[in-house]
């Protein structure tokens, strides 16, 4: 069905990571790649938070780390890749840097700062130029089931 999916995980439930994993596997073409992707929001003002210099750092490691064994796990041939920035405006530049015909995210129960804000589902669904995917089963997270 595709022959390139960005499947954006962030840091939800690891049910909501294996559901959409699973799902880019399925819509997978043979000989097709997914790229996992998950954002590390950069924090401009870190030094005015007492965050320490090496969180991003640690951050991204750690998330890749994280990502690389769930995809062997289930095994979802995938390659992991994880940016600092503005999840939205990554998600949709690595569509386009990789000329890829859909994004698959999940969505979450809207909150205040969805409206206000909006939400970074909303964001890649306006600017992607690809087709956008958006499981909409919403699992809640338990503490001691978090991903990353």
């Amino acid at each position: 069905m595709y022959r390139t999916i960005i499947c954006g995980i962030g840091m939800g439930s690891r049910e909501t990571a294996i559901r959409l994993l699973r799902r880019a596997a399925a819509l997978l073409d043979q000989g097709g790649s997914i790229v996992v992707l998950h954002v590390v929001e950069n924090i401009p003002h870190r030094h005015l938070m007492d965050l320490p210099e090496q969180f991003e750092t640690t951050a991204m490691a750690d998330s890749e780390r994280k990502l690389v064994l769930l995809c062997r796990e289930f095994g979802v041939p995938a390659t992991v890749e994880v940016r600092i920035g503005v999840a939205a405006s990554m998600l949709v530049s690595a569509a386009k840097e990789r000329s890829a015909d859909l994004i698959l995210l999940s969505s979450h129960v809207p909150d205040i700062t969805d409206y206000v804000f909006s939400s970074i589902v909303e964001k890649v669904v306006r600017h992607a130029r690809c087709s956008v995917l958006i499981d909409r089963r919403t699992d809640q997270p338990r503490e001691d089931e978090a991903l990353l």
